[in-house]
């Protein structure tokens, strides 16, 4: 069962620090705008715009604002099992779900209409709902960033070798083309461009510290030929793979 405690909206001045405290109840912080840092238990956070505060009951707590800003806060009761002892700093979803939630409770809280101690137990409940679906979010975002770091790992032990983008897909645990967005959304560069910019760069260090045959130097790099090695290569610096080791060799 989830019900309501407490409910109260405040600004918070530059330079404000609220000392360590507690609550018989969960209590959820919501910042709009400002900045600062939170200790909670034994943990420290920084916190800004949109940041969400989560601590429960009879956790110590503290809050530092280094630039003030609104802040809402809502103590409540629940039983849900996915919230036991947790402890965390957390930031809203882009279309700002949690802070529309909020903000009609804090409108529902200060109307006092009929029913509306009613009304805000039930949108307490609805509140846990989307405390439990961000943090699954930023979950699912650490796996992704590990899955993400493991193949990007391989790729740079392997670059020299051949590399199918498919087999990363499936080392990966996503289909092909949600492997390439995701590769590219992190690096900057999408799978294969990663691999040839490796390649790249491992051959001008072959044209500058050894005297092997461009030809040699490309298919050591992990080009397929020394034509496309020699053509990536002019698209790559503006110049010839010759050229390019005279000019680094005087």
């Amino acid at each position: 069962m989830d019900f309501l405690d407490f409910l109260f909206y405040t600004r918070r001045n530059n330079d404000r620090y609220i000392p360590y405290h507690s609550h018989a109840c969960y209590e959820l912080v919501y910042y709009f705008g400002g900045s600062g840092t939170t200790r909670i238990g034994s943990k420290e956070y920084q916190f800004w715009d949109r940041m969400v505060a989560l601590i429960s009951p009879g956790t110590i707590h503290d809050e530092r604002h280094n630039e003030g800003g609104e802040v809402l806060f809502i103590g409540f009761h629940s039983d849900n099992s996915f919230l036991h002892n947790m402890n965390t700093v957390i930031q809203d979803d882009t279309d700002n779900h949690l802070q529309q939630l909020i903000l009609r409770m804090h409108e529902e809280f200060t109307g006092k209409k009929q029913g509306y101690a009613e009304m805000l137990n039930l949108m307490t409940g609805e509140l846990v709902i989307h405390i439990q679906r961000l943090t699954d979010r930023r979950k699912s975002a650490e796996l992704t960033g590990d899955q993400l770091q493991y193949i990007r790992n391989y790729m740079d032990e392997h670059y020299r070798g051949k590399i199918s983008i498919e087999s990363l897909a499936r080392m990966s645990g996503y289909s092909y083309d949600r492997f390439r967005h995701l590769f590219k959304e992190t690096y900057g560069l999408a799978p294969l461009q990663y691999v040839f910019r490796k390649r790249m760069e491992y051959a001008k260090l072959m044209l500058y510290e050894t005297s092997l045959q461009v030809s040699e130097i490309a298919l050591t790099s992990g080009f397929s030929s020394e034509a496309q090695f020699c053509t990536m290569f002019k698209r790559e610096t503006g110049t010839t793979a010759k050229a390019f080791r005279r000019r680094t060799n005087r």
